[in-house]
């Protein structure tokens, strides 16, 4: 009786703190953008007006919190009701903005400065949000005789509760603002990560990852082919003609008749663009090349190029759309995209999206801007293209302001305006949890004395009805709408069990970041060690890449693959839940690290187990598993250093029977990426052999795949090592650690088992069983005449282990049709038809 009670006790407890867990965690983004419908404010004014169709409040109608100090009004005849009246400051102000949520915002200041009763043409001042300049010495005299306002406008990412925007006048003058909006954008519509173009490095691409920590300044928003227009988020985009070099080279194509479709859903990244990308009025005009008809060897004088003023020096975001809305189908048009002259990517049409034309893209760069003053950008004609031609939608510039150690970060100030009640509910909320969380663990101590432990506990979280708790983005629907078929529920973990393992995503568990969110290092209830990968809001990855890794390896389960435990999509959250590799990465293990050097042997080896891995993948599988983003830093190691291969968010089904390759939009890692994808968009398993092979010369060199800081002809790995090898010095380029460990013939195959995997085209690559066929002899060569028994935790099924016991083996038949199936460990229904009808469901094309 006493047990029961006690049992009563502590699920009671337990049910208290996984609501206030939910309670204090909760987030409510929605499912879909709709346009805010704050904050938008008509500033010096007690009155409402309306301008473009929006609605700006006087600032005495706010509803929420606002902060304005030391500042006074002042009413003119402007032309327009909202720049009537202005808040002038004759001293350090702000206004302070209660945020919903946290995400990336636009802000709009504008500014008109009229002259009478007060002169707003003597103002000097600076604008600061915590951490950044957002303008500094504005000038009002600079826009006197403009009968129209200046619009600042800027993207930032706010992680906190509040934001406040702080007006400083300069010394004997003064500040002002007409009007002020500030409203979350879409998720993705700005990402964190984007590939940076450097002009030192003549066009090789690298990546450019912390946006979300910078402040981007609109400078340039071109409607190229087009008129002034303004989209859903009241932006402005303005004809391109006065920036265009070479007039003559390009014309206006007619514009397109009708609404141009969009093919994903509002909150997908890119290269696919949605409706608040850009409007269909931009997608569906464009300036394209005059002389399409010029001969081959005088097409490419035909560019066009734009230049356009830009700071000296400066990072910018430089965003290009396309959409070719004249072509009869896809693939026929393609042409090159040149920044400073410098040779940057082919542009293949718009079959990044869809087969069906057209089909709206983007593509952006993070580019320094030179010493001119200008950013010039041009497309040139291909005279090997169906149709020959080169076209530009719409074009983009924003400046990236940096932190600055001279603004305040405002957490001082905004703790002064916490207001007492809010102080001593916090406390008291934080014992009143900590005393029931000791509490729980004191009586389920007590308990666990006198009862055995249970595996399958009953307790659920509560919901929470102000948002659904237990929403499920999987089951509920897709980001298409429709509810995901086949997802195995039976990996669903509570998100109430991954905040307890967590210490409720605590800083201190952080093992790791990349492109989806942060991994955490998680004690499941069961006393297992776990990696718990959370998402976060805008980042580069989302809900397909989420559905594809469960779906991939909720199938499919090999020594070499990391498995995976569990998933949770509760609340919107997108976690999953795999091993824990204890050894990290490959790349931890190679250079830049403390860690201890890894030898010759353990590198073979663990080449090899992911060789099995990825082999596994493109022939045990049923379908077949392209990973499409091999690379050393998304190989595993447990205790024991043997590899697995991780991250299946970019995987798509292999080709079928009927087709050599699969049509997609080119997804992957600068320096890995296969050349021959990315010139044709078409995959297949030979990309992955090209990466691998990056990943070979990466494990012989210890070095990064693409340095920018090494001279021009070894800033890029893959074509560094060729070069060398072909030159008969890819000795000189060998990390000097294990130099003298190499036997020679081992070091001659392996070199040449790299230089297939890079062939330029796909067909001349070995397959995967080949490859792993090569480092198994290279291993065998290197320890020699007599083999060494394997290892317990290696693979004791492989056809290979008797015929790779001498040094001399001649070369077998092609294992590329091999699978370990004995390895495997199918999940739900193991038909090859039910795992085809998942994987075909694996046509994702988000940005990574």
């Amino acid at each position: 009786m006493a047990i029961l009670y006690l049992h009563r006790i502590v699920e009671s407890l337990y049910i208290l703190v996984v609501f206030i867990l939910q309670f204090s965690s909760l987030q409510f983004p929605s499912l879909g953008y709709t346009f805010p419908d704050k904050y938008f404010i008509n500033c010096g004014s007690d009155s409402n007006v309306s301008e473009s169709g929006r609605v700006y409040v006087g600032e005495s109608n706010l509803g929420t919190s606002f902060v304005s100090s030391h500042s006074e009004k002042s009413e003119s005849a402007a032309p327009s009701p909202l720049y009537q009246t202005a808040r002038i400051f004759r001293s350090e102000s702000w206004y302070e903005f209660s945020i919903d949520a946290n995400a990336t915002y636009l802000v709009r200041l504008h500014f008109f400065p009229f002259s009478f009763p007060s002169n707003l043409s003597s103002a000097r001042f600076n604008v600061s949000v915590p951490g950044f300049w957002l303008s500094q010495n504005f000038d009002g005299g600079d826009h006197t005789n403009n009968n129209s306002a200046l619009v600042k406008e800027f993207f930032m990412h706010i992680p906190t509760s509040t934001i406040k925007i702080t007006f400083r006048p300069l010394p004997s003058s003064l500040a002002f603002v007409n009007a002020i909006e500030l409203f979350i954008v879409p998720l993705n519509l700005i990402a964190d990560q984007v590939a940076r173009f450097t002009l030192d490095n003549r066009g090789v691409l690298s990546t450019y990852t912390g946006l979300y920590s910078r402040v981007l300044e609109t400078k340039h928003r071109l409607n190229v082919g087009g008129q002034t227009t303004n989209d859903t988020l009241l932006r402005k985009w303005i004809p391109d003609d006065s920036y265009l070099v070479y007039p003559g080279n390009a014309h206006n194509h007619p514009a397109y008749k009708g609404q141009i479709p969009y093919h994903v859903h509002d909150d997908s990244g890119g290269p696919n663009a949605t409706r608040y990308t850009a409007p269909s009025d931009v997608y569906g005009t464009a300036k394209e090349s005059r002389n399409a008809s010029a001969s081959a060897e005088d097409i490419q004088l035909f560019n066009i190029t734009w230049a356009l003023p830009v700071e000296k020096n400066i990072d910018h975001l430089l965003r290009l759309h396309f959409c070719d809305y004249w072509s009869p189908s896809s693939g026929l048009l393609f042409f090159q995209l040149s920044i400073y002259d410098n040779q940057v990517m082919p542009v293949n049409n718009d079959g990044n999206v869809s087969k069906v034309v057209p089909s709206p893209y983007y593509y952006d760069f993070m580019v320094r801007s030179d010493n001119s003053g200008f950013m010039r950008v041009s497309v040139i004609p291909n005279a090997s293209a169906t149709i020959i031609n080169a076209f530009l939608n719409g074009l983009e510039i924003m400046k990236v302001i940096e932190t600055s150690s001279s603004v305040s970060d405002g957490q001082e100030s905004n703790s002064r305006h916490i207001s007492l009640p809010v102080v001593l509910g916090s406390v008291l909320g934080g014992l009143v949890l900590l005393f029931v969380v000791v509490l729980l663990g004191f009586l389920c101590r007590l308990r666990m004395r006198k009862e055995k432990p249970v595996e399958n506990s009953d307790w659920l979280p509560i919901p929470v009805t102000a948002g659904g708790s237990s929403h499920s983005r999987l089951t509920d629907g897709t980001s298409l709408g429709s509810p995901l078929p086949n997802i195995n529920l039976g990996l669903k973990i509570p998100l109430i069990d991954l905040q307890l393992a967590t210490k409720n995503f605590h800083a201190s568990q952080i093992i790791g970041k990349g492109g989806f969110g942060n991994v955490y290092k998680g004690v499941l209830r069961n006393g297992e060690i776990a990696a718990v990968k959370r998402s976060q809001p805008g980042s580069g990855q989302g809900l397909p890449e989420f559905q594809t890794e469960i779906m991939v390896l909720s199938k499919i389960r090999h020594r070499h693959l990391v498995s995976l435990i569990g998933y949770c999509d509760e609340r919107f959250e997108m976690i999953l839940v795999y091993e824990y590799m204890e050894k990290g990465t490959l790349r931890d293990h190679l250079y830049n690290t403390k860690l201890p050097t890894l030898s010759w042997k353990q590198r073979l080896e663990i080449c090899i187990g992911a060789a099995r891995g990825l082999c596994y993948l493109h022939k045990g599988a049923a379908g077949g598993i392209i990973h499409r983003d091999v690379k050393s830093t998304n190989i595993l190691l447990d205790e024991n250093l043997v590899a697995k291969v991780a991250d299946f968010g970019l995987s798509r089904s292999g080709p079928l029977d009927t087709q050599p390759y699969v049509s997609t939009g080119v997804k992957g890692t600068f320096g890995y990426l296969d050349p021959e994808y990315f010139r044709s968009q078409q995959l297949t398993e030979k990309s992955d052999v090209y990466s691998f092979g990056v990943v070979l010369l990466e494990v012989l060199c210890a070095r990064a795949v693409i340095d920018p800081s090494l001279p021009r002809e070894q800033i890029n790995l893959a074509e560094w090592g060729m070069l060398c090898k072909n030159k008969g010095i890819l000795q000189e380029i060998i990390d000097p650690s294990i130099k003298d460990q190499i036997d020679q013939n081992s070091l001659r195959k392996f070199s040449e088992t790299v230089e297939k995997c890079l062939q330029e085209d796909g067909c001349d690559r070995p397959s995967m069983g080949d490859v792993l066929w090569d480092l198994e002899y290279a291993l065998q060569l290197q320890r020699g005449a007599n083999a060494i028994p394997r290892e317990p935790y290696e693979d004791s099924s492989s056809s290979l282990s008797v015929s790779l016991q001498l040094p001399n083996v001649r070369r077998l038949p092609s294992l590329s049709t091999l699978s370990e199936a004995d390895d495997s460990i199918v999940r739900g229904d193991e038909s090859d038809n039910a795992a085809d009808s998942v994987f075909s469901q694996l046509k994702i094309d988000d940005a990574r």
